[in-house]
């Protein structure tokens, strides 16, 4: 490899970490509300900056809503995969579980400085 080649990696590295790191200071984090779904109906509407423990669906998962992040710590699915997934906290981000049709999305109370495509 010669010099122009190690400069062109280099170059293209810090653009996509320059990109990352926009992204996750950017973002539009603990200014919304979890907005919770059984089977396509809205059953509650919480405030990110309150912390909180909901019981959703007769008890079948457990969210916990805590320092500006909601996360799923318990279900009763087979495959646990809403119980694995990372904590919410951007607008427009979810954590879904199919086994028991329940929907956890992030919506920001505010206009968010990124576009949809992006966010």
């Amino acid at each position: 490899m010669k010099k122009k080649d190690w400069i062109l990696i280099f170059v293209v590295l810090c653009v996509a970490a320059s990109a990352y790191l926009a992204h996750y200071f950017l973002r539009d984090t603990g200014k919304g509300e979890v907005i919770v779904e059984v089977n396509g109906k809205l059953t509650g509407t919480y405030s990110l900056n309150e912390d909180q423990e909901i019981t959703i669906n007769q008890g079948s998962n457990l969210l916990e809503i805590k320092n500006g992040k909601a996360n799923m710590i318990e279900a009763d699915c087979p495959d646990q995969l809403c119980v694995h997934q990372r904590a919410v906290s951007a607008s427009n981000e979810n954590i879904i579980c199919l086994p028991n049709k329940v929907v956890v999305e992030i919506r920001s109370k505010g206009e968010s400085q990124i576009d949809a495509v992006t966010n």
